[in-house]
């Protein structure tokens, strides 16, 4: 997997760069054999691991200087997007180095961590920082997270019957069969959202979008058994309709179809893992990579349309996408998905703290020169389905 995560951490005290030096040699870290080793090819061409001496000078890397230059006009958050939307393309990790990199940004109150995907996953990766961590109010705990990530899909949480199993080899099939067929030769219809060939090579942009967990759990309780996921997934629906109607020179047909890939946590464990189960090679939850992928539609839909009724196309779509083994099938062909499905023109990540969830996202700005009017329409569409959400509550 060639790809670099890029993740930004902002913090309220300015950083102390011999003390973040220091807890880093000291960190679990620095005992995990992946970070203390080079990716090398032997004369076959095949990548392994070889063990090699760290130096954490060289992996933390510090700019005192303002990223702006000290432009007022250019707020904290605009200039580390900016940053990381630069590093996404223009900088990939060194190999004569394991592949990380933290990146202390003094004057902005930033770090930003670079690790190579063949490090570890989302759940890994977290689940290694949060080892890093302490309690504020309980310096000797660590924070603990539960239910995040989890595996909603795994075929051995469901309550099996002879409903549910004709249901997966059905959804399993269709799914399926769309996935090689996608893989193969269908493509999209080409909209202003469309990519093209080296989009993983073209500058970035990066905006952030920022909703209120509890104006999601509003939309959530009007929409019978929708879960979080749901409502993100018909924010972004709406909020790419509207993006188009705004984009596009012509009117575009109703239910036209754009097709996004969702990365699927397929561990049995939800939530984030036990380091030492994490490093123990001969636990059920072992470091590493263990996602698949879904293919999720989305269909675009003229302004006017009611924003509820995305939330309940998605639902009902994500349903039958759980009840299917499209991701478990994805996950054992991952090195053949990961090279058709690498970079596209959008990019989104959300992840949710304190009561408020921001969603990243990473376009290509020559498709998509304005990313923070997309994020607008992701904005907007959640209040409008919030008012009516709220509303309907009422009657």
């Amino acid at each position: 997997m060639d790809q670099v995560i890029n993740c930004a951490i902002a913090v309220d005290s300015p950083l102390d760069v011999d003390a973040i030096k220091a807890e880093v040699r000291s960190s679990i870290m620095l005992k995990h054999p992946r970070f203390c080793s080079l990716m090398v090819r032997d004369s076959c061409g095949r990548e392994h691991w070889r063990k090699t001496q760290v130096d954490v000078d060289r992996h933390v890397i510090v700019r005192h200087n303002p990223l702006s230059d000290g432009d007022p006009s250019i707020s904290d958050e605009d200039a580390v997007n900016d940053f990381i939307a630069d590093l996404s393309v223009s900088s990939p990790l060194p190999t004569d180095k394991p592949l990380w990199e933290i990146h202390l940004l003094t004057a902005h109150k930033t770090l930003v961590f670079r690790v190579h995907h063949a490090l570890g996953d989302g759940i890994s990766l977290m689940s290694m920082l949060l080892s890093c961590c302490r309690r504020a109010d309980d310096p000797a705990q660590r924070p603990t997270i539960g239910g995040v990530g989890s595996a909603s899909a795994a075929p051995n949480r469901r309550r099996w019957s002879v409903l549910v199993l004709v249901k997966v080899v059905w959804f399993t099939l269709i799914y399926v069969l769309e996935f090689v067929l996608r893989v193969l030769w269908l493509k999209d219809k080409t909209t202003a959202v469309s990519g093209g060939d080296g989009v993983e090579l073209w500058p970035r942009r990066l905006a952030s979008a920022r909703f209120r967990l509890d104006d999601m759990k509003i939309v959530k309780r009007v929409v019978a058994d929708a879960t979080i996921n749901d409502v993100l997934f018909g924010i972004i629906s709406c909020g790419l309709s509207r993006y188009l109607d705004i984009r596009s020179p012509k009117a575009l047909p109703e239910g036209l179809r754009m097709t996004g890939v969702a990365m699927v946590n397929l561990r049995s464990q939800a939530g984030l893992q036990d380091m030492s189960k994490l490093m123990n090679s001969n636990s059920g939850s072992q470091w590493g990579n263990k996602f698949g992928m879904l293919l999720l539609p989305v269909y675009y839909h003229r302004g006017g349309s009611d924003p509820i009724q995305f939330v309940k196309r998605a639902k009902a779509m994500i349903d039958k996408k759980k009840l299917s083994l499209e991701a478990p099938f994805s996950y054992k062909i991952g090195d053949l998905i990961m090279s058709l499905f690498g970079a596209k023109a959008i990019t989104m990540h959300m992840v949710s703290y304190a009561g408020i969830a921001d969603l990243q996202i990473l376009v290509a700005k020559e498709i998509i020169p304005d990313p923070k009017v997309l994020a607008k329409c992701f904005e907007d569409a959640l209040l409008e389905m919030k008012e009516i959400a709220e509303a309907a509550s009422k009657s």
